[in-house]
């Protein structure tokens, strides 16, 4: 049984080291990037024409991120933050690095309520950095998708999250090698019991370890990251 603890708590480390540098990326310009919102509202109404030329290089500087396989960055707006939108996501994605245009892709995506959504909803009632997923991402990427985002504040008045996207089947490619090389089998779940990723054959990302052979098995929280490791010998 030592074995195996040591190897739940070599796994929540690989886990903790994963995250912890694109999650600290949004936290060193979320602040920043506030103060400056809060110096062009000073100058008027604050409009998505506004918005978006202050978060692309924040934006871009993420998904220039080395070592985490960023695909999509950016500032989700609070609901009615804009003069001239309900809601709003200024976000730059994929390999060309373009900005995401919810409004040319899908009929009333431009004025999307995700006030609901986990990867929104947690940080702003929470004020801290959240990992949501994994879950079919079918504003920006249509793929199993993992989102990181911290929330945004000018003198106590939440505006919004600043985000990043990580696909899983990137993740996966991460971090398995390295849960393989503890000699063990590793799933890393999420915080209600579905898999993000793992070792083992036979879990599935977004399968339910509630009820399963798993859920009988070692695990720990990972520190700081609401994701959780079950190791399993082989």
């Amino acid at each position: 049984m030592a074995h195996t603890d040591d190897a739940v708590r070599a796994a929540a480390a690989i886990v903790e080291d994963y995250f912890s540098t694109p999650t600290r990326t949004l936290l060193d310009w979320v602040q920043p990037f506030a103060t400056q919102v809060a110096e062009l509202r000073r100058s008027g109404p604050l409009t998505t024409t506004k918005l978006d030329p202050l978060v692309e290089p924040h934006a871009l500087r993420t998904l220039d991120l080395e070592g985490v396989p960023v695909y999509g960055a950016g500032f989700i707006a609070a609901i009615d933050l804009l003069a001239d939108a309900h809601s709003h996501l200024a976000w730059w994605q994929g390999a060309d690095r373009t900005q995401l245009v919810l409004a040319s892709q899908t009929v009333n995506k431009e004025d999307i309520d995700y006030s609901a959504l986990e990867w929104y909803r947690v940080p702003m009632t929470s004020g801290e950095p959240h990992v949501a997923g994994p879950y079919v991402d079918y504003l920006c990427s249509d793929e199993y998708t993992i989102t990181i985002a911290v929330p945004a504040d000018i003198d106590g008045e939440r505006i919004g999250v600043a985000g990043l996207d990580l696909l899983v089947a990137a993740v996966e490619k991460e971090l398995t090698p390295r849960f393989a090389a503890l000699g063990h089998q590793v799933t890393l779940t999420n915080g209600v019991g579905r898999v993000v990723v793992s070792t083992d054959p036979r879990c599935a990302t977004g399968d339910s370890v509630r009820g399963s052979r798993l859920a009988a098995l070692p695990r720990i929280a990972c520190e700081g990251v609401a994701l959780d490791v079950i190791v399993e010998e082989i």
